[in-house]
């Protein structure tokens, strides 16, 4: 089963490996808004192909990556050689609609604690499907998770295939932060599911490793609320980072039309969705709800996209630490999907200053991206059915 894919610098019919652009308000490869007048120079490499739908990149201690692909299948990959090795052991997933094999990370210790965590997709008997949060010890040298375990599943069980939110990181106090969809529920008003403390759905949940609940989580205790809840009022987050200075959990999430937004999430916190919204209705254009600005019970987003901006929907995201690249040194990388972009944000504290579209010209829907811990390199998951990871190396 093992497949091989090998590294080509010459590059992938269309997909120009090897192009030199401008970055920061340079020509060539996006929109220029925020042009704050320095320029830098990348190439494009590709790293392995043949991918369906890749999802998720995570690296190992040694420069290997894990790759999940929606269809179910999770890849080792060597980003020298291109070889790529399958991974036995994952779990039974929902492939449906936007569902699948999604997120993976690797517990903080590892390899000393081996664990790769996985969210997907599942279904029950009845066939409703929900956000399941499971981990399996990694054995690389026999290409296995061991021992894979549900660690959690988003309740309730719904009858949909989209929405499943889905990205998992660990916070620099070591325990798991999940997204959860709202799973397509379009009840705009006060009952909509995301406002609900009393289901799982359109928030962002806090566990330890073992999938257990922390006992400082901010409704525990609470009869009327859910244990695991750490935030709520989200719509479909897909992008989960940690900041590198500040610790914070940055994340971004899709709006209905226009309305994407990046937040800062924070303890307890509401984030308005969907009685506080900057989007409106698809096809109609009707506002949501109100304004952030205008209820003081919700907190409103670091930067959004408005109704009437085109919006840009964002997959995965990563902060830049500037090591390959120093021009770009605490900037924010989001994957752009409809878009088809890589979106660079400027972020001064908690908010984003500038954005710029970066490999406009590629035409990819970008899923995520995520910076190698070593060069800084930023490799990027391209969402189709025959798809290459690819990275961004200086030119």
């Amino acid at each position: 089963m093992d497949r091989r894919r090998f590294l080509s610098l010459a590059g992938l019919a269309g997909t120009g490996t090897l192009a030199v652009c401008a970055g920061r308000g340079g020509a060539g490869d996006g929109d220029p808004s925020g042009d704050d007048g320095d320029s830098t120079a990348y190439a494009v490499e590709t790293v392995a192909t043949g991918f369906s739908n890749p999802w998720a990149i995570e690296f190992l201690p040694d420069g290997d990556l894990l790759v999940t692909e929606r269809a179910g299948a999770l890849d080792l990959v060597d980003p020298e050689s291109g070889e790529v090795r399958a991974v036995d052991g994952t779990p039974e997933v929902d492939a449906r609609g936007q569902g699948g094999l999604l997120d993976v990370a690797l517990h903080p210790d590892f390899p000393d604690s081996p664990w790769a965590y996985l969210t997907y997709s599942a279904s029950n008997a009845d066939g409703d499907t929900a956000t399941h949060l499971g981990r399996g010890r990694l054995d690389r040298e026999n290409g296995r998770l061991e021992r894979f375990e549900v660690l959690h599943a988003a309740e309730p069980f719904v009858d949909s295939t989209g929405h499943y939110g889905s990205r998992v990181v660990f916070g620099d106090d070591d325990r798991l932060y999940v997204t959860v969809g709202d799973r397509q529920f379009k009840d705009f008003g006060p009952d909509h599911v995301a406002q609900d403390l009393g289901v799982e759905l359109g928030k962002t949940l806090r566990l330890e490793p073992d999938g257990s609940v922390p006992d400082d989580n901010p409704f525990l205790g609470d009869p009327d609320a859910r244990d695991a809840i750490y935030s709520y009022g989200h719509r479909n987050a897909q992008g989960l980072t940690v900041h590198p200075e500040t610790g914070a959990i940055w994340e971004s999430e899709y709006g209905e039309q226009d309305g994407d937004e990046i937040n800062v999430i924070s303890r307890g916190a509401n984030y308005g969705w969907p009685v506080a919204d900057e989007g409106c209705t698809y096809g109609g254009g009707d506002p949501i709800g109100v304004s952030h600005d205008d209820r003081e019970d919700v907190v409103a987003p670091a930067y959004s996209w408005p109704c009437g901006s085109g919006g840009f929907p964002p997959g995965g995201m990563t902060f830049c630490s500037g090591r390959a690249f120093p021009d770009w040194e605490g900037d924010l990388f989001v994957g752009g999907l409809a878009s088809r972009s890589l979106g660079r944000l400027t972020v001064e504290g908690d908010e984003v200053t500038a954005e710029e579209r970066l490999l406009a010209d590629r035409d990819w829907r970008i899923r995520t991206v995520v910076e190698e811990p070593d060069t800084g390199h930023l490799y990027l998951a391209i969402d189709s059915g025959d798809a290459p990871v690819v990275r961004l190396t200086p030119a």
